[in-house]
C-alpha cells in the first residue's frame, strides 16, 4: 500500500507488496524490494538499493551524500539487504570513491539514532545497539554485536561473532570471537555466550579460548604469539580466521588488559 501523502520519484522501482506510509520521501533511482515497509518521515535518497522484508521506521535518512569534505559528487551508493530493520532515526550515508558503496548485509538491526558513514560495510546478522556511531570506512564482520553508544574510528575492523560492549571506543581491530570493553579498549574474554547461540561446537570453542589464552592472557609480544600458534594448533579454519584477521589489521589490534585490570575475570 503506498500513501498519497508520500511523495515517491517516478524512477524509483518498488517491488511486490511494499508499503511506504505519509511523508516518507523516495527520491529518484531508489529501489526497494519486495514487502518491505518504509514508515513516515523516512528519507531514501538517490542510488540507494533496499532488500527484500526490510522494515525502516520513522526518521531514518538512507542515502544521504557522505560527511567528508573530500566527496566531490561522484556516484556512489547505499545498499541494505533482505530481512534488516532500520529503527528510528538511523542514518545511512552513501560511499566514495574509496569503496564506491556503503553496504548492510542481511539479518540486521540497527537500533534507534546509529550512524553508519561512507564506505562502510556492515555484514550479515549484525546488531548495531541504540546510538552506535561507525565513522567511515568500518568493517563489520558478520554475528558482531555492538553496544549502546559504542563508537568506531574509521578503518577500524570488528570480527565476526564479537561482542563490543557499550560506551565503547573502538580506535583498534577486534579479532573474531571475542568481547572487548574497557577504556582503552582490550581484551576482556572469548564471547562464550554469542558462540553459545551460534551453535558452536564446545570443541571449537575450547579452540578459540585457548588461541586466544595464547595471544591476550599469555606475556607473548603478538608476533610471538602468532609463531607459537601457528607451530601448536592445527591448522583449521578457526585459526585460519582468527590468524588471517590478526595479521591482515593495518592499524593493529586490540591489547590484553592492562595491569589495573588483571584482577578482573577474564575466563572463559
Amino acid at each position: 500500500m503506498i500513501s498519497p501523502l508520500a511523495h515517491i520519484d517516478p524512477k524509483a522501482k518498488l517491488g511486490n507488496n511494499v508499503i511506504i506510509d505519509p511523508f516518507a520521501v523516495i527520491h529518484a533511482n531508489v529501489a526497494i524490494g519486495d514487502n518491505t515497509h518504509v514508515m513516515s518521515n523516512v528519507v531514501i535518497f538517490e542510488n540507494s538499493t533496499i532488500g527484500k522484508n526490510c522494515k525502516i521506521f520513522p526518521g531514518a535518512v538512507i542515502g544521504a551524500i557522505p560527511q567528508d569534505l573530500k566527496f566531490a559528487g561522484e556516484e556512489t551508493t547505499a545498499e541494505i539487504g533482505d530481512n534488516t530493520t532500520i529503527r528510528e532515526f538511523v542514518t545511512i550515508n552513501r560511499g566514495t570513491k574509496d569503496k564506491w558503496k556503503t553496504v548492510i548485509g542481511n539479518n540486521c538491526l540497527l537500533m534507534a539514532y546509529a550512524h553508519v558513514a561512507h564506505d562502510c560495510t556492515v555484514g550479515n546478522s549484525v546488531i548495531l545497539a541504540n546510538g552506535v556511531q561507525l565513522a567511515g570506512h568500518v568493517e563489520i564482520f558478520d554475528h558482531a554485536i555492538l553496544g549502546g553508544l559504542a563508537g568506531a574510528h574509521q578503518f577500524t575492523r570488528i570480527g565476526a561473532h564479537c561482542y563490543v560492549a557499550g560506551h565503547t571506543v573502538i580506535r583498534k581491530d577486534v579479532p573474531p570471537y571475542v568481547k572487548a570493553a574497557r577504556e582503552p579498549m582490550s581484551f576482556v574474554g572469548v564471547n562464550l555466550v554469542g558462540l553459545q547461540r551460534s551453535q558452536f561446537a564446545k570443541d571449537t570453542i575450547d579452540e578459540i579460548a585457548s588461541i586466544y589464552h595464547t595471544l591476550f592472557v599469555e606475556k607473548n609480544t603478538t608476533s610471538a604469539a602468532i609463531a607459537k600458534i601457528e607451530e601448536s594448533f592445527a591448522d583449521t579454519k578457526i585459526r585460519q580466521n582468527i590468524l588471517g584477521f590478526v595479521k591482515g589489521s593495518k592499524i593493529g589490534i586490540i591489547k590484553r588488559p592492562s595491569k589495573a585490570n588483571e584482577h578482573e575475570d577474564i575466563s572463559f
